[in-house]
């Protein structure tokens, strides 16, 4: 990504895997918890509404569901036609099923045809009401189109739902969001809100310590950005952006140990060269 004043650059060496996971929310929710995330029934005992488990489906949800779960696995595969062709089926086996239009969504995003995915999800939307991990692919593709503030009020309305369990992703590419959009502030407390939630993540690891690099908090980007180059997600951008906060508080001996692991690990890299003529402030 290029490098601008008023942007966050991205942790690009993990980007593809990253964004998947930005927008595969739906993804891990449908199978990791299988029907159960799909629909509720009104419990008489209770008064509240009571998960629908595997008994109660219709045949026409479970087809459409076995079709979504395929066309998953194509999806993540790159496979995007094959994809599209099984979520065809999934509709038409059942045209109230949310998860088949959201998962149509993504499989448009990722085509970059954004008015489709965004009719996708405005209908997965249609029959889930208030559904946060549909809101949450609607703000990082409003963000995507450089629609900032559309896209920060769906990170807030998915982040609203007390019980939504991806807080953690939602947050970093809400943080990424306000960042591009020059909000350093409010990108730092959200990166470090993320943080919180997901102290492993190499992409909010790397944009915090940037962000705060380019404020020159620079005590506080060596801590963020030593944990990321201490594990094995270091790459050749965490390694530069280690570099010059070493450089910058004239730590010698590590900025030269941080070199040397560029230098052996990633020799063809543009953050190499960059190194090798002292490129500090490019």
């Amino acid at each position: 990504m290029i490098h601008k004043s008023s942007k966050l650059p991205v942790f690009s060496g993990f980007w593809s895997v990253q964004q998947c996971l930005f927008v595969l929310i739906f993804v891990g929710a449908l199978a990791g918890a299988g029907c159960s995330t799909q629909a509720t029934a009104e419990s008489p005992s209770a008064g509240r509404a009571e998960v629908v488990t595997e008994s109660d489906e219709t045949p026409e949800r479970k087809r459409a569901r076995i079709r979504i779960e395929l066309a998953m696995g194509y999806f993540e595969q790159g496979k995007t036609n094959i994809a599209l062709d099984e979520l065809k089926q999934a509709i038409a086996a059942d045209p109230t099923f949310s998860d088949g239009y959201s998962l149509r969504g993504l499989v448009y995003m990722r085509l970059n045809d954004f008015a489709f995915a965004e009719e996708s999800f405005n209908k997965a939307l249609f029959y889930k009401p208030k559904d946060s991990n549909v809101l949450h692919n609607l703000g990082w593709l409003k963000c995507q189109q450089a629609l900032y503030p559309q896209s920060i009020q769906y990170f807030s309305q998915a982040l609203s739902d007390p019980l939504y369990g991806e807080r953690a992703k939602t947050l970093m590419a809400q943080g990424l969001c306000q960042a591009r959009a020059g909000m350093r502030s409010e990108a730092e407390a959200s990166l470090l809100k993320s943080y919180e939630f997901d102290a492993a993540n190499p992409v909010t690891g790397y944009n915090l310590a940037s962000l705060l690099y380019r404020k020159e908090d620079f005590v506080r980007a060596q801590f963020y950005i030593r944990r990321l180059n201490n594990s094995d997600l270091a790459n050749s951008e965490s390694l530069w952006l280690g570099i010059k906060v070493e450089k910058r508080l004239e730590n010698v001996e590590a900025m030269k140990q941080l070199a040397a692991q560029l230098e052996k690990r990633f020799p063809q890299s543009t953050e190499a060269a960059l190194y090798r003529r002292a490129a500090f402030n490019e």
